[in-house]
């Protein structure tokens, strides 16, 4: 009887068994240049550094600064110094502890390797590492948007003795005498929840479960990207079951998936699609004059190109900052006037009929169809009077274009390398020097320049306190929305399709998209 009543509570008690753990499979088109932090520069990529590799801080949902690496952070006055203190149960993917020195080695090399990313690390002057646990950054400007930066997937804090033993480099050498690109296609060095399992380019990524992880385990063992270019095979895949998840869907695809069991979730993204003008291309048959860029982004319906693009799957924007991050919000919508613009055109002497080129890539971004988008701003345009050449190319042969004589008319896009407004300001702002000041030909037109936006990216970053900071955010929006060099379209929404088992699945500014999050 003694025997028997043990084998019964044996069989009460036991634990219960575990369902069978599978692999989350993600498609999408792949976009990865590098699987080496320093070098990578992609959206995939910034899912993958932060899945496989870790940073100092990482954000919430609420988009607020988190410990990740580092266990706590302070800041002097001065917003010049910034000093970490570790988390002392950090361990990389081989079980050795993460260190002080991994954190200095890590963000010296993404600055001399001078890949992309490497803006993120440029302002740093100097690190000490007082102790194993003790991280102490020096910069040469104050920045109030640091620790947003180091959320960064690029500032990623890699194993230093793994990665120097691969041929990785992070003195000022690195650039040119760093052997260790191939190593990374094949290995990992991180402390993430997941290590790189494989990689075949243009087919498969392949992530594993990081058995050695440090924080709580991820649910899924392994994660598979698959390269999946088109939506609609996107779609199939869902339907089939081949796939738990599909990050590219766009608002029609979506539509085809309505009635089945698959979850489709519309969200606000910080991405955007923009169309921008070049005063200085050499292809202008006519001056593109303040009075003739504000007709031009008069003449253009955006309410009607939201809806013809992406079936109403999106937001109107009035300057490149993004809603949602700070100075983005509250700026006026330009009203849809052709009026108005034909008569600004006739005063600037720009005669009906008058030709204007336009180069753009041939893509379809966060579900926008480029050249869908671009007919339909011909067709505005015709209406005032322009006559738009429309000429799609392949991204880099209009990289080439926009960099060489410009572009009189472009479209192109943007998704943000961090959560913060001054990449924003930098990149559109049109300072002496900057992308698009280079792109609008402020070499042939110097007029363009804009000196204001660079002394309020400046006062912004030493602000005291995020309200004022924001405040001078929004002013570099309102005097980026009055250029009118950069006219944004629109923020597509971000389409969430994934399987009914797949929890945790969200969008994020940092990461893209959280795998550790994400459950099956």
């Amino acid at each position: 009887m003694v025997l028997l009543s043990m084998a019964l509570a044996a069989t009460v008690f036991a634990a219960p068994v575990r369902a069978e753990e599978r692999a989350l499979v993600i498609a999408r088109d792949m976009d990865v240049n590098s699987l080496d932090p320093a070098r990578a520069w992609c959206d995939t990529c910034q899912i993958y550094n932060t899945s496989v590799y870790e940073q100092l801080v990482t954000l919430d949902k609420d988009n607020k600064v988190v410990p990740l690496l580092a266990k706590s952070w302070e800041a002097n006055k001065e917003q010049t110094q910034f000093t970490f203190k570790l988390d002392p149960a950090a361990k990389f993917s081989d079980g050795t502890p993460v260190e002080a020195k991994d954190v200095k080695w890590s963000f010296e090399r993404l600055k001399n390797i001078k890949g992309n990313g490497s803006f993120l690390a440029d302002p740093i002057t100097s690190i000490d590492t007082p102790d194993a646990q003790t991280v102490i950054i020096h910069l040469s400007a104050p920045n109030s948007e640091f620790l947003n930066q180091v959320a960064a997937g690029f500032l990623a804090v890699i194993n230093s003795d793994v990665a120097s033993a691969a041929g990785a480099l992070s003195d000022e050498t690195a650039a040119k005498k760093d052997t260790s690109e191939n190593w990374f296609l094949t290995h990992s060095a991180g402390s993430g929840p997941f290590v790189l399992g494989s990689y075949e380019p243009n087919a498969e990524l392949r992530l594993k479960r990081n058995e050695k992880y440090w924080r709580k385990a991820p649910a899924v063992p392994e994660v598979v990207f698959r390269q999946v270019k088109d939506a609609v095979a996107q779609a199939q895949m869902l339907q089939s079951g081949s796939a738990d998840i599909a990050m590219q869907i766009d608002p029609e695809t979506a539509k085809t998936l309505a009635g089945s069991q698959i979850v489709v979730e519309q969200v606000p993204s910080y991405n955007f699609v923009y169309v921008a003008l070049s005063p200085g291309a050499k292809a202008n048959t006519f001056k593109l004059t303040p009075e003739v860029r504000e007709a031009i982004s008069l003449a253009i319906d955006r309410t009607s190109l939201i809806d013809f693009t992406l079936a109403g799957a999106g937001r109107p924007m009035a300057t490149p900052i993004p809603l949602g991050f700070p100075g983005g919000d509250g700026h006026k919508i330009p009203a849809y006037d052709p009026a108005r613009a034909k008569e600004l055109l006739a005063k600037a002497g720009v005669k009906s009929g008058a030709t204007l080129k336009s180069i753009y890539p041939d893509m379809n971004v966060y579900g926008v169809d480029l050249s869908l988008m671009m007919q339909k701003i011909q067709q505005d345009l015709s209406k005032v009077g322009l006559k738009v050449e429309l000429s799609p190319m392949p991204f880099a042969n209009w990289r080439e274009a926009a960099n060489g004589d410009h572009i009189p008319l472009t479209a192109v896009f943007f998704a943000p390398d961090f959560y913060g407004t001054s990449q924003y300001v930098d990149v559109f702002g049109l300072s002496e020097g900057s992308v698009w000041a280079k792109r609008a030909g402020a070499a042939t037109d110097p007029s363009i320049i804009n000196k204001e936006n660079s002394t309020l990216m400046k006062q912004a970053l030493a602000a005291p306190t995020t309200a004022e900071a924001d405040k001078l955010w929004f002013e570099a929006g309102e005097q980026m929305a009055k250029d009118r060099i950069i006219i944004p379209m629109v923020s597509p929404n971000l389409i969430l399709a994934h399987s009914p088992n797949v929890k945790g699945m969200r969008y994020s500014a940092c990461c893209n998209l959280p795998l550790a999050e994400i459950s099956n």
